[in-house]
């Protein structure tokens, strides 16, 4: 259930507002109002370390710091809105907003095409309310979920946003709250969901004032990005309250659906309940009370099905993970990339494992990590996987931020969107890659701190330096390399990017109208690949008929021989054909089988037949 007494500052109404911290580390804790008229009010102190009070004459907008034992002010942890920044006062918002969406109750996550977007390089204007008017577009292409890049306030206006320093204030430059819910409110207009992408391993080192408040961080641990969360040690239950009341404070006051949490493999927790365990019960908890469909996904680096297994079965009992065994395993076969970790891939087998069980690596031996890793997820359905071609990892953390579009030929595009849209799993979208966007993605900041700046330029040659990249990466800290990653829209209008567009929309239209496609279940599901012709061959079966996909990994021709049980088949799709931009296919729109045919693909190409039941 959703905490009465909320931490940070709670408007109540007639002028009353209640303010409440968790700093044990204070004697006594002031909250100085800054804005509109000067005040300093005491806090009353428990004895778990919070300090609460309800001030009157406080309004929505009222800007205030917190005093800690009559010396140090910090902004409030649990900010709603930092309109100064990282370093400057806290604002008083209201939670009224006029919602329309009441009879939105969320989407089953099946039925999830994810589009994920990063607000400040979606748009030239680069905020929410700018993000409303390309809805229409994403829906006619086929989009049910917008997946937001983190959101919560980062230090300057430009940043990936896992700098965040502020997990319940809205960036100030993308809109703040309130701009927030209108592009909620407007996504459930259009029957969309909402995925919100949070950040619980670590924060941001600029504006980060908690440990002047109490025991959030513990030098037990380390992450790649710095101090790592208390989530085991002592105090931890106030820490771990923090994080839980921030996810139900995103689905509840803003009407979030989902929520991505970020790179679960830093949250180090070795207690018997496990946060994440923690976290998805009340989410789902808060989601019966709330009579919302509201689900948890993971990114791991682990491949550990721990995350989406039953609790019950030991399980966390979160509802989807991210899997990158599938990216990686795909783009190698279309790139021919074979350094860093992509040394692990490279081998038709593995995208058939992915497609069977889930994860490529289930214990085996990675060259890469030089040891053993993952465990086997074939237990695990497919619909609680997500999948894709492309993310903001996988081109940002690139030395330039390539996108597939500009590595890969238009039928190498159409390939990688059928690999993805034609599997058993929940596939995602990153913004732009449905009309091959050529502008990159490179990792981009915009600290204060000189020292700072020059560390993350450092930290980014060290993380390429395995993958032996000529030439330096982009200066995250230029504004050049921000700008550079804006959309192009007008693109999507223009030659082979408007036939991308539109193989795209088939794709997604396909596999919502053919019940075999929309089955997210490996155990109705066959695959196989031909070594010897770099092709992959993938079963699908439903109560309404099979379907059968061919995907041609080589850059020549190739015959193979398919089992078609018999009857007649229908081709339903054809990445070759001339309609498409094509070289041409080869194969015919329908064909009578015996049970077993020869095809012969053109290079590159995917196919879809479709064998419907009387």
């Amino acid at each position: 259930m959703y905490p009465e007494i909320s931490l940070g500052a709670t408007c109540l109404g007639q002028g009353r507002c209640r303010f409440l911290v968790w700093a044990p580390r204070a004697q006594k804790v002031e909250v100085r109002l800054v804005w509109p008229a000067e005040r300093l009010v005491p806090l009353e102190k428990n004895s778990q370390g919070y300090h609460h009070a309800i001030v009157q004459k406080v309004e929505s907008s009222t800007q205030y710091l917190f005093r800690l034992d009559g010396d140090t002010e910090r902004p409030d942890p649990a900010s709603r809105f930092q309109p100064g920044g990282v370093h400057a006062p806290s604002e008083v918002v209201s939670g009224d907003f006029p919602w329309n969406d009441a009879c939105w109750f969320g989407l089953p996550l099946e039925d999830y095409i994810l589009y994920e977007l990063h607000v400040g390089a979606f748009t030239s204007e680069g905020t929410f309310d700018a993000v409303i008017p390309h809805l229409g577009s994403l829906k006619e292409l086929g989009i049910t979920a917008v997946e937001l890049m983190p959101v919560a306030q980062f230090p300057g206006n430009r940043n990936w946003g896992y700098d965040g320093t502020y997990p319940f204030a809205v960036q100030n430059s993308y809109g703040g709250p309130q701009g927030l819910k209108r592009l909620v409110n407007a996504c459930h207009h259009n029957g969309m969901a909402v995925v919100m992408d949070v950040v619980y391993n670590h924060l941001g080192p600029e504006g980060n004032y908690l440990s002047d408040f109490g025991p959030y961080f513990t030098d037990q641990y380390k992450t790649p990005w710095g101090t790592a969360v208390n989530f085991d040690g002592p105090h931890s239950d106030n820490v771990r309250r923090f994080f839980i009341e921030n996810a139900l404070y995103w689905v509840t006051e803003f009407h979030i659906d989902a929520l991505r949490i970020d790179a679960v493999h830093a949250i180090f927790d070795f207690s018997a309940k496990a946060f994440l365990e923690e976290l998805a019960l009340a989410v789902h908890q808060q989601a019966k009370h709330l009579n919302r469909r509201i689900h948890i996904i993971a990114e791991s680096a682990l491949n550990d099905p721990r995350l989406v297994r039953p609790r019950a079965l030991g399980g966390y009992n979160l509802d989807a993970q991210w899997n990158d065994d599938f990216h990686h395993a795909l783009h190698t076969l279309l790139t021919g990339e074979r350094f860093g970790y992509y040394q692990d891939f490279g081998k038709l087998r593995h995208l058939t494992k992915a497609y069977r069980d889930g994860f490529v690596y289930s214990g085996d031996y990675s060259a890469f990590r030089q040891c053993r890793h993952g465990n086997s997820s074939r237990d695990i359905p497919a619909r609680r996987f997500v999948v894709f071609a492309q993310n903001h990892d996988q081109i940002g953390n690139r030395m330039g931020g390539e996108r597939l579009s500009t590595l890969i030929s238009l039928e190498g595009l159409k390939l990688a969107a059928g690999s993805v849209f034609l599997s058993p799993c929940i596939p995602l979208v990153f913004m732009g890659e449905e009309y091959g966007e050529t502008a990159p993605f490179p990792y981009f900041i915009s600290h204060s701190d000189k020292a700072l700046i020059e560390n993350v330029r450092q930290g980014r040659r060290e993380e390429f330096a395995p993958f032996k990249w000529q030439g330096v990466p982009p200066d995250p800290q230029d504004e050049k390399t921000f700008l550079q990653a804006k959309l192009n829209h007008n693109l999507r209008y223009q030659g082979h990017h408007r036939i991308l567009f539109d193989f795209y929309k088939e794709l997604i239209r396909i596999r919502q109208e053919i019940p075999a496609l929309s089955v997210l279940d490996n155990d109705q599901m066959r695959v196989r690949e031909e070594e010897n012709e770099n092709v992959i061959i993938l079963s699908r079966w439903g109560a309404s008929g099979d379907v059968v996909v061919i995907f041609n990994f080589k850059k020549a021709q190739a015959t193979v021989n398919v089992f078609l049980s018999s009857g007649r088949w229908k081709k339903r799709l054809d990445s070759a054909e001339k309609r498409w931009q094509g070289p041409g296919s080869r194969m015919a729109h329908d064909i009578v089988s015996n049970g077993q045919v020869a095809l012969t693909l053109q290079p590159h190409a995917v196919i879809l037949l479709i064998n419907e039941k009387e």
